[in-house]
């Protein structure tokens, strides 16, 4: 990486209903690259049909999505930033009228409907992750990142809360995190030497406990199978919410992992440039940015030539985000953000 910024993978509902790459996805996050991120990376791109959390979503399950994310590679890589795809899975939250049928997870939940899947069916899911790593590599991405944070699919296993099961991938903490460590494996067995694997998690909410998230976080470091660990922190500056370990920020607990040669990434209200150099100053290798980089496609060169300059301020409009290279589909989405867009005059 030419610097230490990285394009957050945001969810933008841009793409085609069959996950083809649209030209809007395109020129969104293509604009990042040509802005001076050092590593860009996709929304989360769905592995299984059954996957898709959001309509618009972009597609890595099938051959037909290589032709629109080989040109999107190729135009990362041609403006210097590392070409990274987001591997997906929504699991339970995947939506059952976005995807036509019941959604599945590691366990039934009622909430959601969602039925638990066999034992066939993991298999399948561990096969579809490595299927469509294998395509981010013949698209000729840089490489991928195993997104097990927010409660999707592979969070859903890692959650004692959530995952109910009795075997091999359900009850002690190696069990329920078993499905992230195959699919490293597998990774790794099926794609080139050179190929890079991430991963991300959050050690808070839908079911995450602190204490389990670090633990598996230091493991990915010792068995140093994979490139980056990217924590999506919600904040990162803040204490954590479980009691017994507050009295120092959420993120020191994994800058003080061993991380040998694994490199940390983080996420989580970063929206000025003093808050990008103390973020980078508490220890951490890059800052992704997905707010700060929505209102400025350019961020990282903003702040290069000029590191005291001053975001715009929130609510912006339309046509801001419009020049900024914000669809009218992702700005639609964006309207639910609460003040984020600017209301339009009556």
């Amino acid at each position: 990486m030419k610097n230490r910024f990285m394009l957050a993978p945001l969810t933008n509902l841009q793409s085609h209903d069959d996950g083809v790459l649209s030209d809007e996805e395109f020129h969104w996050l293509t604009l990042r690259a040509q802005g001076g991120f050092g590593l860009t990376m996709t929304c989360a791109a769905h592995v299984q049909a059954i996957g898709q959390g959001f309509p618009g979503q972009l597609g890595v399950f099938d051959d037909k999505h290589i032709p629109g994310l080989s040109r999107l590679a190729e135009s990362i890589k041609d403006a210097d930033s590392v070409a990274i795809c987001q591997l997906y899975h929504g699991g339970m939250r995947a939506p059952a009228d976005v995807i036509g049928s019941q959604p599945v997870s590691a366990s039934a939940d009622e909430e959601t409907g969602a039925r638990g899947l066999s034992s066939d069916e993991v298999q399948g899911v561990i096969d579809d992750f490595v299927a469509a790593a294998r395509r981010a590599e013949r698209a000729g991405f840089h490489g991928v990142e195993l997104h097990g944070a927010h409660g999707y699919l592979l969070c859903q296993f890692f959650s004692a809360e959530i995952n109910g099961r009795q075997d091999a991938y359900g009850g002690s903490l190696e069990n329920r995190y078993r499905i992230l460590f195959e699919i490293i494996d597998r990774v790794r067995q099926s794609c080139g030497d050179d190929f890079i694997i991430g991963v991300r998690l959050s050690p808070e909410r839908f079911g995450m406990r602190l204490g389990e998230v670090v633990e598996i976080a230091q493991r990915l470091c010792d068995e140093e199978k994979i490139e980056f660990l990217d924590m999506s922190l919600w904040n990162v500056f803040k204490e954590p919410i479980e009691e017994e370990y507050q009295g120092r920020s959420l993120l020191s607990y994994f800058t003080d992992l061993a991380r040998g040669e694994v490199r940390l990434g983080i996420a989580g209200k970063i929206r000025t440039p003093a808050e990008a150099q103390r973020a980078i100053d508490s220890g951490v290798d890059w800052v992704m940015l997905g707010r700060a980089a929505i209102l400025h496609h350019d961020f990282p060169e903003r702040m290069r030539n000029d590191p005291e300059f001053t975001p715009v301020r929130l609510p912006v409009s339309r046509e801001h985000l419009a020049r900024e290279g914000v669809s009218p589909k992702f700005v639609e989405y964006l309207s639910g953000w609460r003040g984020f867009v600017a209301e339009e005059a009556a």
